[in-house]
């Protein structure tokens, strides 16, 4: 009797160690400091100089390769931010379910060219004001030549306001514009080298609850000039690119070290 008492006991303490166990997992894989929601690049946004290249090897029709790249984006976006530890949204997903959402965000989405941010030193791009001279009797309107982005502002931040209650997240994530450069010259008059490597740049802007810029800019890598097939590109490209966007968020949210702080440690 005593034996069959020691067992149940044993039975009973495993049981328990066993659910504690569950419900702590379960806590931690339902519990994150951040959700993000991402928002895609609209279709209009893609701009590729291989798709030419895609069909003759693959036959993929132009509308099936922007939608590959469109989804694949987000689908490397949505990993990132995963192993980072946050709740996702993404409304690609479901075209159906999202569709409403998604148009109601493009229809109050302005872009807007500005400065490539310092990412050692972010702070969110302003729009620069032009110089203005007179050469020859007539009126030139001179403008930086830095690099540029495509960057995206809601003109109704009720929009976000709204979707944030709606989906619980605190953080907005805006592919804007993705670009696919061909191998070859940067410059005018500089010679092509046909099997040089082609280029990704993606422009995006995030946004946290209180609708403030807290990361934005271009994330951009290299590719072979012979690759042609989405899905590598997308594993492969898409995902180096999707990492460096997550570590930047990553980093914007860390808490700032105050002033004061910094005077008592010196």
């Amino acid at each position: 009797m005593r034996i069959w008492a020691s067992i149940l006991t044993c039975l009973c303490s495993i049981h328990l160690v066993a659910q504690t166990t569950i419900n702590t997992k379960e806590k931690t894989n339902t519990t994150a400091a951040h959700k993000i929601l991402l928002i895609p690049f609209e279709p209009r946004m893609y701009l590729s100089e291989i798709d030419h290249h895609i069909n003759q090897e693959t036959k993929l029709s132009a509308r099936q390769i922007k939608n590959s790249f469109r989804n694949g984006i987000n689908e490397q976006l949505y990993k990132a931010f995963k192993n980072n530890k946050y709740a996702v949204v993404d409304l690609v997903e479901d075209t159906v379910k999202y569709k409403k959402d998604l148009e109601s965000i493009y229809q109050y989405l302005q872009y807007e060219y500005l400065k490539v941010p310092d990412q050692a030193n972010y702070k969110a791009p302003v729009r620069e004001k032009q110089e203005k001279k007179i050469e020859k009797g007539q009126l030139n309107v001179e403008t930086d030549v830095e690099n540029r982005f495509m960057n995206a502002k809601v003109s109704q931040g009720k929009v976000l306001t709204s979707l944030g209650s709606k989906y619980r997240c605190d953080l907005f994530l805006f592919v804007n514009q993705l670009e696919i450069k061909a191998a070859g010259a940067k410059n005018p008059g500089e010679l092509v080298n046909p099997n040089g490597n082609r280029k990704i740049i993606l422009h995006y802007t995030v946004y946290n609850n209180e609708l403030k810029e807290i990361n934005s800019g271009i994330a951009e890598t290299e590719f072979a000039f012979n690759l042609n097939t989405p899905k590598k590109i997308i594993d492969k490209h898409f995902s180096a690119i999707a990492r460096e966007i997550s570590e930047r968020v990553k980093k914007a949210l860390l808490p700032k070290a105050s002033t004061t702080s910094s005077a008592q440690d010196h």
